[in-house]
């Protein structure tokens, strides 16, 4: 039966459908078992012994917590949509449907974003991430768009609750920022944002060029999963260079007044990383070698599957590798070139408006479908 222009029968059959195979593949059952296990261990009198094991056990708790009631909250709003319907129908009460109809479209969404998540399930995509940004090809303009990215993917993760914590910050002498690397502490982080892996490309009227000329500028995204205690990585301290140097801020002024900086390099790969963000030397040499440490497992992962540059992202800043197009002139379009996504609203974009680019980045590296092939 038709109402208001829809098919409800076909939309609810097609979201119970949906909330079928994601509880199928989720595997609800297993995820009540584990909660079970793991509340006991919470109880545990001597959890708390072992602080590193015990803030794992919370947080994949919580995390499952939050997994099954997603799951249940959705199968109980296409229950309640259903008897909306019908009693909208049984009194031909058009308030009634046009409610119904507003809740199946936010129904919908939310069901489709959680059908996206039952497609992270690849080695690593459960962790937490690292992400780094560098500044490419593009000169002050390019430096400034690096800023611009890491601006976006902290909006994202605060409109979501991630906590977020900046790690090393270089800043260029004009503006913006050579690169940065900070982390998102939330479950399936890296899973989520390891999509947004490649050379961004940014096309504007340059606020640098007295000239007004237009400009096209790059940035390169890199995100690796942060390790646990189990991955295997070994780091022989004579493989390492260790820098201690002073914190700077923009301009080259000077954030702490010792030299509390740490930079590693890890010598038979070349690999660098840094922090500046803790007040004490012995912290930031700590929070660079997690860093350290996730890039390296990121490499060796990498060559054993041949494919070194995919999995780092770690590309050159130009043209041949872009994977994303922000241009603010002479027309308002973000455009994701693998998947098609495309959204004229760049300043939603920019404020981390980014759900639509990643999902469809989700299902594209998983089916390689593009958006039209969704449709």
């Amino acid at each position: 039966m038709v109402v208001a222009g829809l098919d409800f029968d076909a939309e609810l059959k097609q979201l119970d459908a949906t909330m079928t195979s994601i509880e199928k593949v989720l595997d609800l059952p297993a995820l009540r078992k584990e909660i079970d296990e793991l509340g006991e261990q919470v109880a545990a009198p001597d959890l708390w012994d072992d602080q590193a094991n015990a803030q794992k056990v919370t947080s994949r708790l919580s995390s499952l917590q939050a997994d099954v009631e997603r799951v249940t909250a959705l199968r109980s709003r296409v229950d309640d949509l259903g008897v909306l319907v019908e009693l909208g129908r049984e009194e031909n009460d058009a308030d009634s449907i046009a409610e119904a109809e507003k809740e199946l479209g936010s129904l919908a969404k939310a069901i489709q974003s959680l059908e996206v998540r039952t497609l992270l399930s690849g080695e690593y995509d459960e962790r937490e991430a690292l992400v780094t940004i560098r500044s490419g090809a593009g000169g002050v303009d390019a430096a400034d768009f690096a800023e611009m990215l890491q601006r976006m993917y902290l909006r994202w993760a605060e409109r979501h609750g991630y906590p977020t914590e900046v790690y090393d910050t270089s800043y260029a002498e004009e503006a913006g920022l050579k690169s940065t690397t900070f982390g998102v502490k939330a479950p399936y982080a890296y899973g989520t944002l390891s999509v947004e892996s490649g050379t961004h490309r940014l096309v504007r009227i340059s606020p640098f060029d007295n000239q007004g000329r237009r400009q096209t500028s790059f940035a390169a995204v890199e995100v690796v999963p942060v390790l646990e205690q189990t991955d295997e990585i070994d780091v022989p301290e004579e493989e390492l260079r260790i820098d201690v140097y002073r914190s700077s801020g923009p301009g080259g002024q000077s954030v702490n007044t010792t030299d509390s900086a740490v930079r590693i390099t890890h010598l038979p790969t070349g690999t660098v990383v840094s922090c500046q963000n803790e007040k004490s030397q012995l912290q930031n040499k700590a929070s660079a070698m997690v860093i350290l440490k996730a890039k390296l497992l990121a490499l060796k992962k990498a060559e054993e599957r041949a494919q070194l540059d995919a999995l780092r992202g770690d590309v050159a800043g130009s043209w041949g590798d872009q994977m994303r197009s922000y241009v603010l002139h002479p027309y308002q379009m973000v455009k994701d070139l693998r998947t098609q996504y495309e959204s004229g609203n760049t300043s939603g974009v920019f404020d981390g408006e980014i759900d639509e680019f990643i999902e469809a980045g989700i299902r594209w590296r998983r089916t390689g479908q593009t958006v039209a092939d969704q449709n």
